[in-house]
């Protein structure tokens, strides 16, 4: 059946309504007629509507000390309405319930074995969910589920998209997670570098920021890329592997088969290896080996000195191609960052061009480690959001 320009209208109306309420958080309507460009009685028909959805509340703000009516002010029910989200890294497994608005709900973590492949992962996976879905609301509405993937799981692994996703979505079914309507919703994939940098774009370091570059450290290096405020991903969602850009044609061979790739460079193994320490499956040997160089060791002073110089290099190489407004180092890159900055801002100025360094602020993750889960919630949100009442 046909939908009326009107309807269309409305629709679009609506779902602008809720993402603003969903990324900004309590929102008076004063503020959404002059953001969204809506006169107030549309503002007023428009939160009506998807407050009887269940989507969100109003309510009178607290006292203001300002004279006159307040304005009333629209809040996502982020306790009612809610996603899954699932991070498969290297070591561990991770799951979080996070509402509408972003607020994480629940979250729950399991080791992960490493070279464990993907039956006992999604069946891992599956059960830190059904052990959360226990605790939700009976009244709560399942929107969908996202899921990260580690760039170091597909390529040390073999995994591929099309091996993962059916069986996390069998799995995720036979537990039977959620009978209500969407609860048969398949789960959707993303990169954890790319869905980092979606989560700091939309509410973290990079909040609200169009052009940006996540970087992302574990046994491997990737990126997300957000140009124009669209995420960049390559065709099938493989884009950002910068981690295998070329930086020294005479370095070491990198698994890849190719030699000089730029994670041969700035790595957890490469770092820890010039530091002259064991390579474990866990990055918090990443942290050790910083502490250690903070602390005098010399051998790992000069592993820091010279993987931070060749960050910097690998950076100022982006920011030529890409010319972001930020630039944000998450995983073991922040560690790294942190104590080799004045290597990395060095080697950016020696190197990138003055009209597209000297806008670009460098930063950590405002989300820490929940990054990669806050933007799979995104994804798990993004149908809710585009269309508000076609559930």
């Amino acid at each position: 059946m046909s939908t009326s320009p009107q309807e269309s209208v409305r629709r679009q109306n609506l779902g602008a309504l809720l993402r603003y309420v969903h990324v900004r958080g309590a929102t008076s309507r004063a503020e959404l007629t002059s953001r969204l460009g809506l006169n107030r009685s549309t503002i007023g028909a428009l939160t009506a509507d998807l407050a009887t959805a269940g989507l969100i509340d109003e309510g009178v703000p607290q006292e203001t000390g300002r004279a006159g009516r307040p304005s009333i002010v629209v809040r996502p029910r982020s306790s009612r309405v809610y996603g899954y989200a699932l991070s498969i890294e290297l070591d561990r497994l991770r799951a979080a319930r996070i509402g509408l608005g972003g607020k994480v709900l629940d979250v729950r973590a399991a080791d992960r074995p490493p070279g464990a492949d993907a039956g006992p992962t999604v069946a891992g996976l599956a059960a830190l969910v059904a052990d959360m879905r226990r605790t939700a609301p009976v009244d709560a509405v399942f929107v969908g589920c996202g899921v990260a993937v580690s760039g170091s799981v597909r390529h040390h692994l073999g995994w591929a998209d099309a091996t993962i996703e059916p069986a996390l979505a069998a799995a995720l079914d036979d537990h039977r997670l959620d009978p209500r309507p969407g609860g048969g919703r398949p789960p959707i994939l993303g990169r954890t570098a790319d869905l980092a940098a979606l989560a700091e774009h939309t509410r973290g370091a990079a909040a609200g920021v169009a052009n940006v570059i996540y970087l992302h450290g574990d046994a491997g290096v990737s990126a997300g890329i957000i140009a124009g405020g669209r995420r960049i991903t390559g065709y099938g969602g493989h884009g950002g592997e910068v981690g295998h850009m070329v930086v020294n044609p005479a370095g070491r061979l990198c698994g890849c088969g190719s030699r000089g790739c730029w994670e041969t460079e700035i790595g957890e193994r490469a770092l820890l290896h010039l530091a002259g320490r064991a390579v474990p499956n866990a990055g918090a040997a990443v942290s050790a080996a910083v502490r250690a160089a903070r602390e005098g060791d010399p051998d790992a002073r000069a592993a820091v000195v010279h993987a931070a110089d060749w960050l910097g290099f690998g950076v100022a190489n982006l920011v030529n191609i890409f010319n972001p407004t930020v630039v944000v180092f998450g995983g073991t890159l922040r560690e790294l960052y942190l104590a080799g900055t004045d290597h990395v801002h060095n080697r950016l100025y020696a190197m990138a061009l003055p009209a597209c360094r000297d806008h670009v602020g460098l930063r950590t993750p405002q989300l820490g480690d929940d990054a990669p889960l806050v933007g799979a919630a995104e994804l798990a949100f993004e149908a809710l959001l585009s269309d508000p009442l076609s559930r």
